[in-house]
């Protein structure tokens, strides 16, 4: 698995980097932006997430929580019970970048006659 968190004497060019590193890629933006709506499922990301394969959506959430923004717990139950969440602190940080993509996607959206589907709120 690519390690996001560089070592210390790493450096960027611009800090628009550090972002693209951590949260770059097709999915890990939409998935976090599921996670800011509360805990989820495995399968409940899978259904809020189409067209992720399974294999992708476990190691972006791999990816994320290697990466410290999200949480695995795992219930003990048959069958095991996996819940994902984002970190709170992280959670707090992230939101307000997910809410200025969310309403620069409803800008563009007007702009070029698209249609959002699913717009959950990002307060």
């Amino acid at each position: 698995m690519p390690d996001s968190r560089p070592s210390a004497d790493f450096a960027y060019n611009c800090p628009v980097e550090v972002p693209v590193r951590v949260l770059g890629g097709k999915w890990k933006l939409i998935i976090l932006y599921h996670l800011l709506t509360g805990p989820q499922r495995n399968g409940e990301l899978l259904r809020l997430v189409p067209g992720i394969t399974q294999k992708m959506l476990s190691q972006q959430l791999r990816d994320l929580e290697h990466d410290g923004l999200v949480t695995r717990t795992v219930h003990e139950q048959v069958p095991p019970k996996v819940v994902y969440t984002l970190d709170p602190d992280e959670a707090e940080r992230l939101r307000p970048l997910l809410k200025a993509l969310c309403d620069w996607a409803a800008y563009w959206a007007t702009q070029t006659g698209s249609e959002i589907r699913y717009a959950a709120a990002v307060r």
